[in-house]
This record gives C-alpha cells, sequence and structure tokens, in this order.
C-alpha cells in the first residue's frame, strides 16, 4: 500500500493492520504510525487552526500486520488553540502516545525570518540509499533519499550531521502535514555512523514542529532534511534537525530521543 491509500484506510477505520512493507526491523516505521495518528488527530479540530507542535513518544513497537486502533480525543479546545491527545493501542496496550497543538493565526508585532537552508549538492549529485534486502528497512522501498550530509551509517566513522533530500517514490496526490511527518521521520539515527556493526535503534520520544504559514509544496517535490547530535552517551542519543523545500525554505523542526541497543 502506498502511503496516500494508508492515509485513506485510516480515515475510514479506527482499526487497521500496518503492512509489513512499511516496516522496520519488528516495528513499523515510526514515521508512518506518527503521521496515521495525526491523520485522525486532525479530523477532529476547527478548520483554520493548523498543526504547530506535536509530541510522540514511542511506547512500544505497532507491530505489522496485527490490528491497531487509533483513538483520539480533544483534550481543550480554546479561542485560538486546540490540544489532542491520540493513542494508538494493540495487543491491549498502548503503543504510540502523542499530543498535538493546533492553533489559528494571531495578530503580533514579532517577525523573525527563519535560519538559512544549508547547502547541499543538487539531488542529481547525491547518491541513493537504496533498498537492500535484509539489510536496509523495508519502508525504505516506499521512500527515497539521496545522501548529502555526513558518514553512512555502521561505517564507523562518526560525525555530528547526517541527511539529505528524501521524497515519496510514489508522488502524493497531495502534500499535506501527514506527509511532512513521514517523511521527517524517515532518515537513520544520526548516531548509526558511529558504529561499524549493525546496532539496534529506536525512537524514544519526538517532538516536530511544522513552520507556518507553511511553504507551497507539490506531489513529487523534493526535501532537505539535515540532522545534527546534541549529545549521546550512555545508551541514548539527543539530536534535533530542520527540513526545507529545495527553494531553502524552512517546512519543520525536530528534535528526538533515540535509545541505542550495543
Amino acid at each position: 500500500m502506498t502511503f496516500d491509500e494508508l492515509l485513506r484506510a485510516a480515515r475510514g477505520s479506527e482499526e487497521l493492520a500496518m503492512p509489513e512493507s512499511w516496516s522496520q526491523c519488528r516495528a513499523t516505521f515510526g514515521g508512518l504510525t506518527a503521521a496515521l495518528m495525526f491523520e485522525r488527530m486532525e479530523k477532529l479540530v476547527a478548520e483554520g487552526r493548523a498543526m504547530r507542535s506535536l509530541q510522540v513518544s514511542f511506547v512500544g513497537p505497532v507491530e505489522p500486520e496485527v490490528p491497531a486502533s487509533f483513538e483520539a480525543e480533544i483534550l481543550r479546545e480554546g479561542k485560538a488553540v486546540s490540544q489532542v491527545q491520540g493513542r494508538i493501542v494493540q495487543k491491549g496496550e498502548p503503543r504510540l502516545v502523542c499530543l498535538a497543538s493546533f492553533g489559528g493565526d494571531r495578530d503580533s508585532q514579532v517577525q523573525v525570518d527563519a535560519l538559512p537552508a544549508p547547502e547541499a549538492n543538487p539531488v542529481s549529485q547525491c547518491p541513493g540509499l537504496d533498498y537492500i534486502e535484509g539489510v536496509t528497512p523495508e519502508f525504505i522501498r516506499q521512500i527515497e533519499m539521496r545522501w548529502a550530509f555526513g558518514n553512512l551509517p555502521f561505517s564507523g566513522k562518526g560525525g555530528r550531521e547526517l541527511g539529505g533530500w528524501v521524497q515519496f517514490r510514489t508522488p502524493p496526490e497531495t502534500f499535506s502535514d501527514a506527509h511532512i511527518i513521514a517523511l521527517v521521520d524517515a532518515w537513520p539515527p544520526a548516531v548509526l555512523p558511529y558504529v561499524k556493526q549493525r546496532v539496534r535503534t529506536s525512537s524514544l520520544s519526538w517532538a516536530l514542529d511544522i513552520v507556518h504559514p507553511r511553504p507551497v509544496m507539490e506531489p513529487g517535490d523534493w526535501l532537505l532534511y539535515k540532522v545534527s547530535i546534541d549529545q549521546a552517551g550512555a545508551g541514548y542519543g539527543h539530536t534535533q534537525a530542520g527540513i526545507w523545500t529545495a527553494r531553502g525554505e524552512l517546512v519543520a523542526l525536530s528534535r528526538q530521543t533515540v535509545t541505542v541497543f550495543g
């Protein structure tokens, strides 16, 4: 199933089994599960209130091919801001819990331009991260990445930065916030270039802010992603990232805590 087909399925049912083709080791790709949960949460909010901030806790793996229920409720709806909670429950246990803040525009004297996008080689000059059976996650067959920053995972070369260009292999019908959520989470954890052998990593928590007014993005557009490590040790890594359009416009800001098993 394509990403858009899964979005339609999530809209039409409170229960859904994630296909194996979107898996990541024993779990479903976290960007997909967060995006599908967001899709249900957004439907509860009044029109004109864009998603400003999303906090996700990956409580446990959402297993592929096992029915999971999507639960969403509004916690508070104020004059300008709506606070919404969502949960994915599987086998009677919470596997993902998130909070999202939706807010309408406000009049303000504060106006600060975003920091400029990093310089990167064009897509045509960047090597691709291809799907390799048994090596890369299954969801790489759905999302295309071109390496522009940093060293490859499991190279042992280290480095604080990692990233490049990213898009869906099957262009979406439109480019919604749900699509952005999935693409931001697609890149490997920035800590992986520090190890020489395959180790398991998992996102523990994730905070994502989408910038508004959101730049215009068309199906098939490439986005540029760059993540840096703030600190890593004792089995955890703390990272921050940005994602931009090919024109250099800031789209979203991301912070993650990643667990490293090994």
